[in-house]
């Protein structure tokens, strides 16, 4: 049975068919679309009923179906015969259609037919009239789309497997293209809803096939626009399978008209956001169009859906060039909001879930969402590892952010990505712009929480980068990094899975094992913080931890109470998850305290109190405890360590005064058991009474080195049955027992060592502060007791005594010093106005006692003080080595210190170490002031090198200092006895508070310095074991309490030093002053100003959690100025702050204070905002003022020395860098001031510039040489878009800049030292290669417009390069390698300038006026420098210039190498530029 084929009535195709006839139909289509697909079903049931059932055509490769099963068609319609004819058989129902040759000779033989016919060309009419009769059949038509089967003849065993459809056969024939491109748009619309077929068919994406990849288009224009027709109006997986084929159909010419259509789709529909970039991606497009595509793809980017936001960053970054790269990447990175792709609610759950499970079915819309995020940073990760210039624009992107605020998820992100590259390049490159954004607090813990908390399953794929990032965070060794890196720690502990936390653990124990203090200490806060978060998780890795104690002799005392606290929290805890280590931890304590090294016995110690704490902990829910919160069997376990560890420190010193001070450290943390609190403070309080308190009685027994004596006796009244503390004969006893070691004590009684007094004592008031909430009555007597001395006058024959009487005083004024630091300590706080008065006079004893200490250590050389701090080891704390050098310096620089009150001895380190430098450099000096020095011989060593032998001061000891200075009067009152003196707060008190607390803030809020050994940083926290406890915002807040009376402090300097200038005419050394008090009142006003430069220094203010305490501060600023109601801004706060200090400006008394006022007004300035202009100039304006200020010594003479060079260096420093023009400032000082000095006398020094004479010249040389240098380099470099307004002004500054160093050139040959020539060669060369790279090529594009500035800039500069070469040239003749070693680069320079001006002539036509000749080598004063032998030339150096004229030079015995402009040439070269620049 034959298939009826409907041949249609009209034809619907003309010859050239047009695109209005073409999709003119498409809407016929779209209106019979119902009605054909229930046609053609009626159809296809008509016909399976009718045909015969035979076997589905394979369309494998390897044949067709059997003749007997098919059946041939039988229309003889043109179409089929030249089908037939040309070797294509056509088949019906599933067979696919036959081709019995190859393809190409088809296509040949086809064209070839229809060619000759006699009806050509119409018979291609009546040949695709048949094809569009024979597809009408569906069947059919799949066929047509669908590959030809070979034919297989017997005889032919070499057909070709696979051909082409038919349809793509005839698209192969020129002739027949367009009408059956025609044909295969006007049957489109019948499938397009169809989808995939029962067949896995589907047809529209077949038709798409069909056209892709021609050997050619004839009508490639027209073709491209019934593409984009199409798309316009077909079904939405149609538009995507159409916009997907468009470059694989589509000739390279119609690419970018494509590209626009398509750019303007995507802004239309964004369901086509994926197809069209990927069609994009494939086009051939230019650069400018490439731009515009990508600048509307970005506009676009908010809006894109989550699941399409990978491509979009795909093809973003795909499409980038070298030279938009960083402005790309820069608007990608800001449009890309990360945070906002996950759901917070859902943020919440996703971070909550038990670590290690896998499982995300709950979650599908969060696991979704993270896939997306994950696939745009796998997008981001392929671009940035195959193109290194997006790697470095996404670094520079980063880098170029300015503000906190602007920082996002995606920075940290892609450097985690960058990091995770095996690029070192991008490697290096992710850490650096790490630790600088870490370093300025521009990425903080917030935003790392952030992203942390919101991508944690995406980062999780990073975690290598993390650790390795947060290893190298650790290892570096500027300190405002490294909490940062504990920070990724918490975080990849606390978000991700159990394998992840145990690499963290062990990391971190790596850390503490590396045997680098800073390392250890980082990660051991770490292991503490993290056993306190996470107590179960950490338990589970305790056997790590466990094996840091294999590694403790390479811990500092303070790393081992971290690791016995951290294994303590696991093992003893409440819960005591990590109990399977308590037996080793017990083990190791034991044979630690067992040792007879102290270094080990003292690991015991430490471990030992620390389990206690652990063990000893106050518990929540106390069960059959007796009124304390631990079971029995525990508070036995704890007091059954506790003597275990009285009775080994007992035999040693050293080990008892530890274990006191580590008991106290853990009782003032008031979290032990009440009962074990009670055990403690009763057995202290016995022991101590028994130890170290006696009854006084009328006489003292006993036979000492010294006579005993009662002193410091504040409580008179009760001198009869009174107590005093035992000080003097226990010292002998001791004294004793050191010279015969080998002595056994008397029926085994424990050794009581004065060196335990202090930490017995410490250990016994906080026991009684935790019992009686801070109140001290019941221990109230030891404040005002006396203590046996022996009578401090022997300080005054020191000399007639033995060696071992000198030490047995200088031990004996230790002991009492750090006894009375102690008392101070404990009864500070106390509110009761007596002991508030014997807390002063206290202090006045100290101040005292340090002054006659001073005095005996310098007659004591080689002397060891007794240790007062125990948990480090003794010998890193060293006496000073040259002991006895102190004492001969003193005799230079102490005779004015002879006629102070001996209290004084101590007040200012910083002042007494000043006064020994200036003394020290100076090196002419008047007779009169050699004599004055030979006063100075009885004077005593600095104490500033003695202060790890001093027992730490607490920060509450600083609340004294609201005593003031008139605070007698109110205490007298109070007392209602009889009037006592001397009970203010004076001077002395107030410099040894103010010095105390500087330390403190410098060893807490300032930066970590860089030690050059780690000894040097060891030895800094010697003294600090307290203050290292508190946080720096903790010290921050407690400054904050004490800044009112701070400023209380620094207005009555201020008034004490106005008033003295009016009293005196402004004279400061005039007769009558008192010496002694006006140099403590000096360094009290300085180092008040040193304490508000280094509080307000603190880098922690840049926190956005701190600025409300840098608000506060400000505030009480700003209040002492006048009072305020309403809450000002920062900025005004500022403004008042700086207003209120400035007002101290006049009664400022030294220059080194000056400086420290100027400081700290330049730390405020930037805390008023961007806009501080103003501030600037005012601190420019006071900098000038100090400068232009005569400073005189309190002995009368100028200030001068090292430490006054280098104040002044940095005052100078400040002016020019705050100046408002730098090179009218520098031209200012080298015009005015230095001609000044040079017709001054020897000692005078400039009238305009008082700090500038003859020893101050170096400085002031050095500094301006240097700020000029640091001007010129911000200069911006001359563009040939430049306007000639810019260029003048441009010409202008360098004018300026090389006439300011023509001067400073030209001093040399007044001020010739070796010095100020090693100053003039380096930074000569600084400022010849400034020239050179930026001032050059404003030069070349300046020359013909600015002729004459040109010339006249380069004639004077080629003076100072005249002079330069005649500096090398002495230097060489010195043979001074101090000074040759500057010579090679400098003489490069100078060369590369002759042919760098030569180079700007070529390049503006003038060649011709360049010449060069050979400069002759001389020295500073201008003569020849002559070789040995006569004939030989001196060394040639090339300099470059314009001259005027050569005949005006030629006379001159020096021909210059230069470039010149000759007479003759002057025309006609001005015609050149002028025809040059038309």
């Amino acid at each position: 049975m034959a298939v009826d084929v409907r041949v249609p009535s009209s034809n619907r195709f003309c010859d050239k068919p047009n695109n209005q006839t073409i999709f003119g139909q498409f809407g016929e289509s779209f209106g019979l679309q119902m009605m054909r697909k229930k046609k053609r079903s009626s159809v296809d049931k008509t016909e399976s009923s009718a045909v015969l059932e035979v076997p589905k055509a394979k369309k494998g490769r390897t044949g067709g179906p059997s003749k007997s099963a098919v059946r041939v068609a039988n229309d003889e319609s043109v179409f089929v015969q030249f089908l037939r004819e040309a070797g294509v058989t056509l088949k019906q129902d599933r067979t696919s259609n036959e081709i019995a040759l190859d393809q190409i000779v088809f296509q040949k033989r086809l064209q070839q037919s229809l060619k000759k016919n006699s009806r050509y060309p119409g018979i291609i009419q009546e040949f695709i009239t048949g094809l569009e009769s024979h597809i009408e059949d569906p069947q059919s038509f799949r066929n047509c789309l669908l590959p030809c089967v070979p034919r297989h003849n017997d005889e032919d065993s070499n057909s070709v497997s696979y051909q082409e459809s038919l349809m793509r056969l005839l698209l192969g024939i020129e002739i027949l293209q367009t009408p059956v491109i025609n044909i295969l748009f006007e049957k489109l619309p019948e499938f397009m809803f169809e989808g995939v077929g029962e067949d896995g068919l589907n047809i529209p994406r077949i038709i798409m096939n069909q056209l892709k990849w021609l050997d050619r288009v004839m009508d490639s224009t027209d073709l491209a626009n019934k593409l984009m027709q199409l798309v316009s109006v077909a079904s939405l997986e149609v538009q995507r399978d159409v916009i997907t084929s468009l470059p694989e159909i589509l000739e390279d010419s119609q690419h970018g008209d494509i590209a626009r259509e398509l750019n303007l789709l995507l802004s239309e529909n964004t369901q086509l956001t994926v197809p069209i970039l990927d069609a994009l991606s494939s086009l051939n497009l230019s650069t400018a169009l490439l731009a515009e595509v990508r600048g509307a793809v970005m506009t676009t980017l908010c809006a894109v859906q989550l699941e399409d936001l990978p491509v979009v960053v795909k093809f973003i970054l795909h499409s980038i060039s070298s030279t938009d790269a960083t402005e790309v990447v820069t608007d990608l990175r800001k449009k890309l909001e990360l945070e906002l792709c996950l759901p917070p609610h859902m943020s919440s759950q996703s971070c909550s879930r038990t670590k290690g499970s896998t499982s995300t079915s709950s979650l599908p819309a969060v696991s979704s969402s993270q896939d997306s995020v994950s696939l745009v940073l796998d997008a981001i990760k392929s671009a940035v590892r195959f193109q290194k210039i997006i790697s470095e624009a996404w670094l520079k992107a980063i880098e170029n952010v300015e503000d906190v605020e602007d920082h996002k998820v995606i920075d940290l992100l892609v450097l985690f990505i960058l990091h995770s590259i095996n690029a070192n390049q991008s490697r290096r490159g992710a850490e650096r712009v790490l630790k600088v954004k870490v370093r300025g607090a521009l990425i903080q813990e917030a935003l790392l929480q952030k992203t942390f908390k919101s991508h944690g399953q995406v980062m999780r794929g990073y975690f290598p980068s993390i650790l390795a990032l947060a290893q190298s965070l650790v290892r570096s060794s500027d300190g405002c990094v490294v909490p940062f890196a504990g920070h990724l720690y918490k975080q990849a502990f606390t978000t991700f899975d159990s394998y992840c936390q145990q690499e963290v653990v062990a990391s971190l124990v790596t850390h503490v094992c590396s045997g680098l203090a800073a390392e250890v200490d980082v990660a051991l806060e770490l292991l503490c913080e993290l056993v306190a978060q996470r107590p179960k998780e950490m338990a589970l890795y305790a056997v790590f931890i466990k094996g840091i104690l294999d590694y403790m002799d390479n811990l500092t005392p303070q790393q081992i109470r971290c690791l016995f606290q951290l294994l303590g929290g696991v093992a003893f805890g409440a819960e005591q998850q990590g109990g399977h280590i308590q037996d080793d931890m017990h083990i190791v304590i034991r044979k630690q305290l067992s040792s007879a090294v102290l270094k080990y016995k003292r690991i015991g110690i430490i471990g030992a109190v620390m389990v206690v704490g652990s063990m000893g902990a106050r518990r929540n829910n106390p069960e059959n405890t007796q009124g304390g919160t631990l079971p029995k069997e525990t508070q036995r376990q704890v007091i059954s360590l506790l003597e275990l560890v009285r009775s080994c420190s007992e035999a040693s010193p050293e080990a008892a005064a530890l274990y006191y001070d580590e008991l106290a450290k853990l009782v003032q943390t008031g979290k032990l058991d009440p009962l074990i609190q009670a055990w403690i403070g009763k057995s202290v309080l016995e022991d101590f009474q028994e130890d170290f308190v006696v009854d006084l009685g009328p006489e003292i027994s006993g036979s000492f080195p010294l006579p005993a004596t009662v002193m410091y006796n504040l409580d008179e009244d009760e001198s009869q049955g009174g107590i005093a503390v035992n000080l003097l004969p226990l010292l002998a006893q001791d004294l004793i027992l050191r010279a015969d070691k080998n002595q056994v004590q008397d029926g085994g009684k424990r050794c009581v060592s004065p060196l335990c007094l202090a930490p017995f004592f410490r250990l016994l008031r906080l026991c009684e502060e935790v019992q009686y909430n801070g109140d001290l009555e019941e221990i109230d007597a030891l404040l005002g007791c006396p203590l046996i001395l022996t009578d401090m006058d022997v300080v005054e024959k020191m000399e007639s005594l033995s060696k071992m009487e000198r030490e047995f005083v200088c031990s004996l004024l230790f002991h009492t010093i750090n006894w009375f630091r102690e008392v101070v300590n404990a009864f500070c706080q106390q509110k009761d106005p007596e002991m508030k008065m014997k807390v002063v006079t206290r202090l006045q004893n100290i101040t005292y006692l340090q002054s006659l200490l001073e005095r005996s250590l310098a007659v004591t050389p080689g002397f060891m003080p007794p240790l007062a701090t125990f948990d480090s080891d003794s010998t890193d704390i060293t006496a000073p080595a040259s002991a006895t050098a102190p004492a001969k310096k003193a005799k230079r620089d102490s005779g004015g210190k002879k006629r102070k009150a001996p209290a004084s001895k101590n007040s200012s380190a910083d002042s007494s170490q000043l006064e020994e430098g200036t003394e020290a450099e100076e090196t002419q000096q008047e007779p009169s002031e050699k004599e004055a020095e030979k006063e100075k011989e009885k004077g005593g060593v600095n104490l500033s090198a003695y202060r790890p032998f001093f027992r730490e001061l607490d920060m509450e000891v600083l609340g004294v200092l609201h005593c003031g200075m008139l605070s007698r009067t109110l205490l007298d009152t109070e007392l209602n006895s009889r009037v006592r003196e001397e009970v203010q707060l004076g001077p002395a008190e107030l410099v040894f508070l103010l010095e105390d607390l500087w330390r403190k803030l410098d060893f807490s809020l300032a930066p970590a310095k860089k030690a050059p050994f780690l000894k040097g940083k060891a030895d800094r926290t010697v003294g600090f074991s307290h203050l290292q406890r508190k946080s720096m915002r903790e010290v921050a807040d407690h400054c904050l309490q004490l800044l009112p009376t701070l400023c209380t402090h620094l207005e009555n300097c201020h008034n004490h030093f106005q008033a003295l200038l009016s009293e005196n005419q402004g004279v400061v050394d005039a007769l009558g002053v008192d010496l002694k008090e006006q140099q403590l009142m000096s360094s009290a006003y300085q180092l008040l100003l040193q304490v508000l430069l280094c509080l307000f220094s603190w880098s922690g203010f840049g926190q956005p959690e701190h600025r409300a305490l840098l608000k506060s501060m400000l505030g009480v600023l700003a209040s002492r100025l006048k009072e305020e109601e309403a809450e000002l801004s920062m900025e005004q706060l500022v403004r008042h702050s700086f207003e209120y200090l400035l007002n101290f400006r006049a009664s400022i008394p030294s220059l080194s204070t000056a400086l420290c006022l100027t400081q700290l007004l330049t730390v405020l300035a930037p805390c008023a905002g961007p806009n501080h202009t103003a501030l600037r100039e005012q601190i420019a304006s006071l900098a000038r003022r100090f400068l232009c200020q005569e400073w005189v010594s309190a002995k009368g003479g100028r200030e001068r020395g090292n430490k006054y060079n280098d104040t002044l260096q940095s005052l100078l420093s400040i002016y020019l860098a705050r100046a408002d023009d730098v090179l009218k400032a520098v031209e200012e000082i080298a015009g005015e001031g230095i001609p000044e000095l040079i017709n001054a006398a020897k000692d005078e020094s400039s009238r305009t510039w008082p700090t500038l004479h003859r020893q101050t010249f170096l400085v002031f040389y050095k500094t301006m040489m240097a700020e000029l240098e640091k001007a010129v380099r911000k200069i911006p470099p001359g563009k040939q878009h430049d306007s000639t307004e810019v260029q003048s002004e441009k010409l202008l500054t360098w004018n300026l800049a090389v006439r300011d160093f023509h001067i400073l050139i030209n001093l040399v040959k007044v001020f010739d030292s070796r010095p100020v020539l090693t100053v003039c060669l380096k930074y000569g060369r600084l400022f010849l290669e400034s020239f050179l790279r930026l001032g050059m090529p404003l030069l070349d594009f300046s020359f013909k417009k600015h002729k004459e500035d040109v010339q006249s800039l380069l004639k004077t500069f080629q003076l100072s390069t005249r002079q330069l070469h005649h500096m090398c040239g002495h230097s060489k003749i010195r043979q001074d390698t101090g000074l040759t070693n500057h010579v090679p680069a400098l003489k490069k320079s100078l060369e590369q300038f002759v042919y760098r001006v030569k180079a700007m002539l070529t390049l503006n036509h003038c060649q011709e006026a360049f010449w060069l000749g050979n400069l002759k080598n001389r020295d500073l004063k201008g003569e020849e420098i002559l070789s040995q032998t006569a004939t030989q030339e001196s060394e040639e150096e090339e300099d470059g210039e314009e001259g005027e004229n050569q005949q005006e030079q030629s006379g001159d015995e020096e021909s210059d190498s230069g470039s010149r402009k000759n007479g003759h040439n002057k025309d006609q070269d001005d015609e050149e530029m002028t025809d040059e620049s038309d």
